[in-house]
């Protein structure tokens, strides 16, 4: 299943998403400090080729007073006739710290593994500064900079130790009262390799806290060993549930 009909399933179900959610009585009680949201992924073909695809993600997030602390973890397998094509794994974690009401500072260390990106694992440290660039009903954008220090394996077994400078674009899109289109880009540049990671999702609530999403998912590493693509994408289509 390619990305264009990911998404124009997405976009029928968020259509008439709103019918359905409406059907489900709303909790209006309070919130609390505590959010998060778990996804599971899966597809599987077979015939003249037997193909799997599975992929989870974890997110969880604490707010307090001017402060807002998020963790994420994320899982891709994929085989193609009992032979792996793709693994992956990731695991970050990010403090905000709320100075004004469209200004922040942050704190976050992001861990990748990639059996097949040429990189064994990759691990970095970065502080920086955040704006919010546009704060509308529909629209949100917020922009980051900072520096920080990375440490990398490649597949070859050389590791590399560097400083970074970091930039990211965090979009959302509140397309109705039960669907949503986010766009993120993440660009870590170093003197040895600049990763970058643009990922793009829409997503349409099917019930309660039961949502459908599609996401694009592009990582590149700008300089990799020998014999592998700098570039490596994944589409997938995904139950998510909010809590």
């Amino acid at each position: 299943m390619n990305l264009s009909r990911i998404l124009i399933v997405v976009s029928l179900l968020s259509l008439a998403a709103p019918s359905w959610a409406h059907d489900v009585e709303e909790d209006t009680g309070p919130e609390g400090p505590w959010s998060g949201k778990a996804r599971l992924s899966y597809l599987g073909t077979s015939g003249n080729t037997d193909t799997t695809n599975m992929g989870g993600a974890f997110e969880i997030q604490y707010v307090a007073d001017k402060w807002t602390h998020m963790f994420n973890a994320s899982a891709i397998k994929a085989s193609e006739d009992n032979d792996t094509t793709a693994e992956a794994f990731t695991a970050g974690w990010k403090s905000e710290r709320q100075l004004t009401e469209y200004n922040f500072l942050f704190g976050r260390l992001d861990w990748r593994k990639d059996r097949f990106s040429g990189y064994d694992t990759q691990f970095s440290q970065t502080v920086g500064y955040g704006h919010r660039l546009i704060d509308t009903e529909r629209h949100t954008l917020n922009g980051e900079l900072g520096f920080g220090a990375r440490q990398s394996e490649l597949a070859d077994g050389t590791d590399e130790s560097e400083t970074i400078l970091t930039g990211g674009l965090y979009y959302k899109w509140q397309l109705s009262d039960t669907a949503e289109f986010t766009q993120d880009l993440l660009v870590e540049a170093g003197d040895e390799n600049t990763y970058t990671m643009s990922k793009t999702a829409i997503s349409a609530t099917l019930v309660g806290d039961l949502a459908l999403v599609a996401s694009y998912t592009i990582k590149n590493n700008s300089d990799v060993p020998a014999g592998t693509e700098k570039t490596d994408t994944f589409t997938a289509l995904s139950l998510e549930y909010a809590f």
